[in-house]
């Protein structure tokens, strides 16, 4: 493939924001009603502590409950977003609805489809890109073929359709 064919940085910056949209809404149904169940159980809790009815275990039972549900939701939003693209990319469409509304798509480096195993890993390594302070991201604007960290982890491309 030719350098033209290959979606630069802002195109596919813009398809992970249109992503991020669809993704918060599916996760505000998916979510929010468990923290609003969770947080009349914790303002119920912080009102006997206010009270002075709650005593030093309890209060520290309250935060492990607190610290742990953030863990669990923080994995949760985890989850479904690395699922969400491992399922469109390895799909017939080759791309989430972000990539697709905007003419784009994931491939091998050989140009095929990828399947799950090859989808999944490609967002994994986006972990990592996350971790070096997004430097993976905006690798795609100075690579030969607009590859991000996790595409080279991958052998993965982003291709125009």
């Amino acid at each position: 493939m030719e350098n033209s064919n290959y979606a630069g940085f802002w195109m596919r910056f813009l398809a992970l924001l249109i992503d991020g949209i669809i993704v918060g809404i599916v996760y505000s149904f998916l979510i929010a009603p468990l923290l609003a169940f969770m947080g009349f159980g914790f303002a119920s809790a912080a009102e006997n502590f206010e009270s002075g009815n709650m005593t030093d275990a309890e209060a520290m039972g309250m935060m492990g409950f607190v610290s742990g549900a953030i863990v669990v939701v923080s994995m949760v939003t985890q989850v479904i977003y690395i699922l969400y693209f491992a399922i469109m990319e390895s799909s017939k469409y080759q791309g989430t609805l972000g990539k697709m509304a905007l003419g784009i798509q994931v491939t091998t480096a050989e140009g095929e489809k990828l399947n799950f195993g090859q989808a999944l890993l490609r967002n994994l390594g986006k972990i990592v890109s996350q971790v070096i302070l997004y430097i993976g991201f905006i690798m795609a604007a100075f690579t030969q073929k607009k590859q991000a960290l996790h595409d080279l982890i991958a052998g993965t491309l982003v291709v125009k359709k």
